[in-house]
């Protein structure tokens, strides 16, 4: 019994020499096959709502507003479905990183402002824009994570221009 409440106040994990914060993540980590399932499920789950939201464009009236609301959803859900491969922490550290935080940027304030454009200021226009924005970023963020990729397509748009 004297145990338990050495265990809850982190004396413990300091006698093993690890920190509270150490011990919490060892606690809470997931095994391999349960992050793969966690991955599967929140990528398919993206998809589902970006298809979804293409599928809801076509409605008279509140068609664009399902769209944009689905689409930008179904982003989330991808962008979220890649924390369980690597850790939340992990994964934001990466988002992070100055490689690609611009990308990071730009993508997280095209999800917020296309939102913005449909809900606060109901300019329609607007938000189509920051969902076009919304996949360049997304693709861009994407690029980052393949080494040289986004060099090359940087020379090979320089070549072009």
């Amino acid at each position: 019994m004297d145990k338990l409440p050495s265990v809850l106040s982190g004396e413990e994990a300091r006698k093993d020499g690890k920190t509270v914060l150490q011990t919490v993540n060892e606690a809470s980590t997931l095994g391999w096959g349960t992050r793969l399932k966690g991955f599967v499920a929140c990528f398919v789950i993206g998809g589902v709502c970006a298809v979804l939201g293409v599928c809801l464009l076509f409605l008279p009236r509140i068609g664009i507003i399902l769209f944009i609301v689905f689409y930008t959803l179904g982003n989330l859900c991808t962008l979220a479905s890649t924390m369980f491969l690597m850790g939340p922490m992990k994964q934001v550290k990466r988002m992070c990183d100055k490689t690609r935080a611009l990308a990071t940027t730009l993508m997280i304030t095209c999800l917020v402002l296309t939102l913005c454009a449909v809900f606060w200021w109901k300019n329609f226009g607007l938000a189509l824009l920051f969902v076009i924005l919304q996949v360049l970023s997304f693709a861009w963020y994407s690029l980052s994570y393949i080494p040289f990729v986004r060099d090359a397509i940087i020379k090979l748009v320089a070549v072009c221009v």
